[in-house]
């Protein structure tokens, strides 16, 4: 087998795995950006940037699960999010995004965002993004058993968020 042939063949193996996992994790990294995005076309970009980096930085060896591109994901994610910062414009559009989703959503999002970053981050990649404590805990860089601790106290936090909502609203009415 000639030298050709054979690097033709590994480019192909690199090709297919790449397809695999792009096939078996798009929607997934997708619904990932999508939450956490403005807008659905800001979430695509997003996500073909994810798997750009990954197709650059893949070799013949390299692992290409879906917790490493939930890893570059997040990568990505930061990088985008430091880039809105400097526009400060941008937080106004979603305040007014904000204002036309229904009352239900809007109250849930809402506390949700008042939830602790770390307790936040774990009960979205737990819940919205469907990661096990142990994929949670790998992309974190922390303990599973941590995880499954910040869980449980965003859970009691977003019940009483939740619950306090409920008071209050009962009473203004």
């Amino acid at each position: 087998m000639s030298l050709q042939t054979m690097g033709e063949r590994v480019d192909r193996e690199r090709e297919n795995r790449f397809l695999a996992v792009h096939t078996a994790a798009h929607d997934r990294i997708y619904r990932y950006f999508r939450r956490r995005t403005d807008d659905a076309a800001t979430a695509e970009d997003l996500c073909a940037e994810v798997f750009r980096i990954v197709w650059e930085k893949s070799g013949h060896s390299d692992d290409l699960s879906v917790i490493v591109l939930f890893g570059v994901a997040k990568n990505v994610l930061r990088n985008h999010d430091r880039s809105l910062s400097r526009a400060a414009g941008l937080m106004g559009a979603l305040q007014l995004q904000r204002i036309h989703e229904p009352a239900e959503e809007s109250a849930v999002l809402e506390s949700i965002d008042r939830l602790a970053p770390k307790d936040r981050e774990v009960l979205l990649l737990t819940y919205w993004d469907g990661l096990s404590a142990g994929e949670v805990a790998q992309l974190l860089n922390t303990s599973a058993a941590a995880v499954r601790m910040r869980l449980h106290r965003a859970r009691k936090e977003l019940t009483r968020i939740l619950q306090q909502q409920t008071v209050s609203e009962g009473a203004a009415e």
